[in-house]
């Protein structure tokens, strides 16, 4: 019996060293392959002297001191020829009246009203449609009306890159506010924000947000704007950039600063947990490699982990163990550290083992509770 738990105990051992081997080398994939992109990718801040036409498109819906505070910082952007298209989307505020006083002052307002109607889908592909529709220009630039521009360069550095891609995807950062679920929420957004930028720059882009995107309204067209999931929510900056993207050689990134949008974060546990039980309600309609991609860096890691206490507790190889998982987190510290910098985010990077770790555990459970919640809806 004691040799019999003697093979048993060293044939676990063995499949946790393999489990622990193979994550790590799944891990370093993700790193030197996906990751390293963005780590190194160089920033310009250099202004092109061509100017393209742009047309910036929010939707707004009962946001009436939203626009009060932001909209001005959209209309007043160091740019010499664009447009500023509000959808007003059936909103039962002020939002009207603010909006008639705005064109007064600012002749490159356009308004858009969409009165109430029982019939109308929730959501925003509808006002975006009809805003893209009534845009004056053929380059598109994408914002929500609770968003403030980092800068007065916005639309600068983001319809800089058409020149050489169609679609541009930007950053938007969540504002700083004390306790530590306004630092989880800030995370969450940075870390899909570095996995969204990295995976375009590895041509397989699957997403980007709503409130800093850009794109033509030929691609909006050509690809049937967003029929084939009109009958969702949400989508708009997921499920058409992947439709937009398939040749994988029209999209690129813009991180520069100056190019950000900021966005207030939520206050409480239930509201987060509401917004992203919107942005789940998506990934169903994900292509199997996309979620599959996007699924093996976090379950990597924990089996990574749990494999790595698992042979520390029998005390199996614990020197090379040890001595390699502290070696994989020099090189993801390193490497991920900085794609945090690039993106501005220091004290993310500054703790970023720490951060690692708990939300690949804590983003299972969130996904599980969000997922079960009711759908949001604009």
């Amino acid at each position: 019996m004691k040799l019999l738990k003697q093979y048993i105990s060293d044939d676990l051992s063995i499949i946790l060293l393999i489990i622990f081997l193979l994550t790590l080398m799944i891990q370093l994939y993700y790193v030197l392959s996906i990751f390293l992109k963005l780590a190194f990718f160089k920033k310009t801040s250099k202004i092109n002297a061509e100017i393209i036409p742009v047309s910036v498109i929010i939707c707004a819906r009962n946001e009436s001191d939203q626009l009060i505070l932001n909209l001005p910082k959209i209309l007043e952007q160091n740019y010499a020829e664009f447009e500023v298209i509000v959808v007003n989307h059936q909103s039962i505020d002020n939002s009207k009246e603010i909006l008639e006083e705005f064109s007064k002052q600012y002749r490159n307002l356009k308004i858009v009203e969409l009165q109430h109607n029982k019939h109308l889908r929730s959501g925003k592909k509808l006002p975006l449609t009809i805003g893209i529709k009534a845009a004056k220009y053929e380059h598109l630039l994408f914002t929500d009306a609770d968003c403030m521009p980092s800068s007065s360069m916005w639309i600068h550095h983001m319809s800089s890159k058409f020149n050489s891609k169609n679609i541009i995807l930007g950053y938007g950062p969540l504002s700083t506010l004390p306790g530590f679920l306004n630092k989880l929420i800030r995370y969450d957004t940075a870390w899909i924000g570095i996995n969204y930028f990295s995976m375009a720059l590895h041509n397989r882009p699957y997403m980007g947000v709503g409130r800093n995107m850009a794109y033509t309204q030929d691609t909006f067209f050509t690809n049937n704007g967003f029929k084939s999931h009109y009958s969702i929510a949400s989508g708009d900056d997921d499920l058409f950039i992947q439709e937009a993207t398939r040749n994988k050689k029209n999209c690129t990134i813009q991180i520069e600063p100056e190019s950000y949008m900021f966005s207030p974060a939520k206050k409480t546990l239930q509201e987060w947990v509401k917004q992203k039980s919107r942005h789940f309600s998506t990934t169903p309609k994900y292509k199997f490699i996309k979620k599959l991609l996007l699924a093996i860096y976090p379950i990597s890691l924990i089996l990574a982990w749990i494999s790595f206490v698992s042979l520390i507790l029998q005390e199996v190889y614990t020197f090379y163990i040890v001595v390699a998982m502290f070696l994989l987190y020099v090189i993801k510290w390193l490497i991920q550290g900085k794609c945090l910098l690039q993106l501005q985010e220091k004290k993310f990077a500054q703790f970023f083992p720490l951060w690692d770790i708990f939300y690949a555990l804590f983003i299972p459970v969130l996904y599980t509770v969000a997922k079960n919640k009711k759908n949001a809806t604009w």
